[in-house]
């Protein structure tokens, strides 16, 4: 896995302290950021990070029988509702169509990014990991590729309609890449320039999850959907006797205890999440180290 993020990432900021400063989620919608760093996220508000969250699609379709527009705006009303749960300071939802995110230009894209790295100046920032297999969630991939991709921007260079506005470049110190719904696998994580990263989040796991079940309308989908499997597999399940709000509640609840318990059960943890975390190396990085050469004898 190859993870050349920091290339660009100006020097000034290496030498930073990680642990203080703002953080910023770039996520497809609220369930992924919420399911994947939700908890590891009320850590650091608790500690007293502020948290703003980037927002790319409008969630239009994540409902179990709304129309496109009346899914829209329930999803992005609960999501705002999840976020103050969570204690997230702001939502910034930029309302492109979800599951149709590979149709808008990925430079476009990035340039919301490094704008909002501008704008708000994390020290850190969390994303999806696209280099995960999330079977046909498509907008995880596209997002998280962009958003990897957004600090080689970090200069004022780039964008320099902001530079000429006072917003000089910027771009954050640490990266917490995220997988939305399950562990990681062998061999997806703690490569190249990655490690590994796992966070005890028993403090975190009820603000997460009071912040997932918010997302009712999509939590109702989700019930309905998973009720449909279990009987086409000729199975059922005590939560899903009957799909209402209250079941779909439960269920949320019942899938994030078995994500953090599965997560943390091989690190001896209660509850879990983990990361592909990268902080900038320190040193002089080997591309300018193969051109170098003696220094000549005085």
């Amino acid at each position: 896995m190859t993870r050349l993020l920091f290339a660009l990432v100006p020097a000034a900021l290496a030498c930073a302290q990680t642990g203080q400063g703002p953080v910023l989620v770039v996520t497809p919608g609220a369930r992924e950021y919420i399911y994947g760093a939700g908890g590891t996220l009320a850590g650091m508000i608790a500690a007293g990070r502020p948290v703003y969250v980037l927002q790319i699609g409008n969630e239009e379709k994540d409902s179990a029988d709304l129309g496109p527009a009346e899914t829209r705006l329930a999803n992005n009303a609960e999501g705002e509702a999840a976020a103050r749960l969570l204690g997230v300071k702001e939502v910034l939802n930029l309302g492109h169509k979800s599951g149709e995110l590979g149709h808008v230009s990925s430079s476009e894209l990035r340039n919301h990014v490094m704008a909002a790295f501008r704008f708000y100046k994390p020290e850190t920032v969390f994303f999806p990991d696209w280099y995960v297999h999330f079977g046909d969630d498509r907008d995880v991939w596209y997002v998280g590729h962009m958003a990897e991709e957004a600090p080689y921007g970090g200069g004022s260079l780039f964008l320099q309609e902001f530079t000429y506005m006072g917003m000089g470049g910027y771009a954050a110190r640490e990266y917490y890449f995220f997988a939305p719904y399950r562990p990681y696998r062998p061999r997806e994580g703690g490569q190249g320039q990655a490690s590994m990263k796992r966070v005890d989040i028993t403090a975190g796991f009820e603000p997460k999850v009071r912040a997932a079940q918010a997302l009712a309308t999509s939590n109702l989908r989700y019930a309905r959907e998973t009720q449909q499997r279990l009987a086409r597999a000729g199975r059922e399940s005590p939560l899903l006797a009957e799909v209402t709000p209250q079941s779909a509640a439960a269920l949320v609840r019942a899938y994030l205890e078995e994500l953090a318990e599965t997560t943390g059960r091989p690190h001896g943890l209660k509850l879990a999440e983990e990361f592909n975390h990268l902080l900038p190396r320190r040193g002089v990085p080997e591309h300018i180290r193969e051109r170098a050469r003696p220094r000549a004898k005085e």
